[in-house]
């Protein structure tokens, strides 16, 4: 089992370090190693998401998940996203971004450290969006219920949510013009940039998430109708043929994964320009983390997982609103992101103990029912 879900992630992984190595030596063997580290340390917590996503799809799309959303997020955010945004903040050509990445390699750093406020004022609402829709629900299972309990009431406002959203992007917006004035005013343009980014990442969540709700929803309804034709279809001898709608609905909910996967790798990205600011190490070291995030998300689901261990999905989720702190706090301090993935690790660590002990309370508890009944 361990060997047929990671086996991709082995491979993938073996012929990058082979790779790095043949492209730089030794010492792009060990940047392209730490990278990937860095990669999964960081994005632990979107594993456990996007297995919560992830489990409500059949096993066709769980291999589309592994198979095309590579690609995707490997070439997609690891190798072309560094190129769009510098072609984007520096006015260039793509063309032009990838020959300063290959052979201006300082430059392109700067430009894009440059746009680094864009990246976090998008990535920070969208997670943060996450966050908020997470955490405003109520639901039967509560971890941390002293705090859960009294925003699941606050929840029931209508565009809670978005509203907090919009105050967030306001305030980190106006903190990042006050802090360009006092430099002397030479980056007070980046205020309406990173509100213009915020309101796209808030866009893109409510377009995304909206999609993917909705399918969802009428995925439900036809399974209930699919098992009333299944029984007319078995009395008369035929076979149903599939339901275009279940194919969209999946569809949809991988968008909404792709999606999330894109938020969840901009401080991977933006991290990876702390050890190198070459794009080839950049690429082979994030993908190689990209592939064993997405091999861990199937893993979880497979092994039911996120069932056995309830709070983790809540120890994910709190990982996210950290992390879309993180981010919009970073428009104007500089995060080492160490810290951002020490935070992830231990909320979900302490999730994870947490569900250990609720599992060993109700194991205690059982054992003393079925003694007292046995006693009788």
């Amino acid at each position: 089992m361990l060997l047929k879900t990671f086996g991709w992630s082995f491979g993938v992984t073996a012929l990058g370090l082979a790779a790095a190595v043949l492209y730089g030596g030794w010492e792009a063997f060990g940047i392209v190693a730490i990278l990937s580290v860095l990669e999964i340390s960081l994005s632990f917590d979107n594993a456990v998401v996007n297995a919560g996503i992830l489990q409500k799809m059949n096993a066709f799309w769980q291999k589309i998940f592994l198979t095309v959303g590579v690609l995707i997020a490997v070439f997609g955010m690891r190798l072309v996203f560094p190129v769009v945004i510098v072609a984007i903040s520096a006015k260039i050509g793509p063309i032009e971004a990838v020959d300063l990445a290959l052979n201006e390699k300082n430059h392109y750093q700067e430009l894009v450290t440059d746009a680094h406020p864009a990246i976090a004022a998008f990535g920070g609402m969208f997670l943060l969006m996450i966050f908020l829709d997470f955490i405003f629900e109520d639901r039967d299972i509560k971890w941390l219920a002293w705090l859960e309990r009294p925003l699941a009431k606050l929840g029931k406002i209508d565009m809670l949510s978005v509203c907090i959203s919009l105050i967030v992007l306001m305030v980190s917006a106006m903190t990042f013009a006050t802090q360009a004035h006092q430099h002397g005013g030479t980056h007070v343009d980046k205020a309406s940039t990173v509100l213009l980014a915020g309101i796209a990442g808030l866009i893109t969540y409510l377009i995304v998430g909206g999609l993917s709700g909705y399918f969802e929803d009428k995925l439900e309804e036809e399974e209930e109708r699919e098992h009333e034709a299944e029984e007319e279809a078995r009395k008369s001898g035929k076979k149903k043929p599939a339901i275009v709608l279940a194919g969209q609905a999946a569809f949809f909910m991988f968008l909404y994964l792709e999606v999330l996967d894109a938020s969840f790798s901009f401080d991977g990205v933006i991290g990876a320009f702390a050890i190198t600011n070459d794009i080839v190490l950049m690429a082979l070291g994030l993908g190689i983390g990209a592939m064993y995030v997405r091999s861990l998300t199937v893993y979880l689901v497979r092994q039911g997982t996120l069932d056995d261990y309830v709070y983790l999905e809540h120890g994910a989720h709190y990982a996210i609103g950290a992390l879309a702190v993180i981010l919009m706090a970073s428009i104007r301090y500089e995060i080492p992101e160490v810290v951002t993935g020490l935070i992830g690790v231990a909320l979900i660590g302490w999730s994870f103990w947490s569900s250990v002990r609720r599992n060993r309370a109700e194991a205690k508890a059982a054992e003393g029912k079925a003694e007292v009944s046995s006693g009788v």
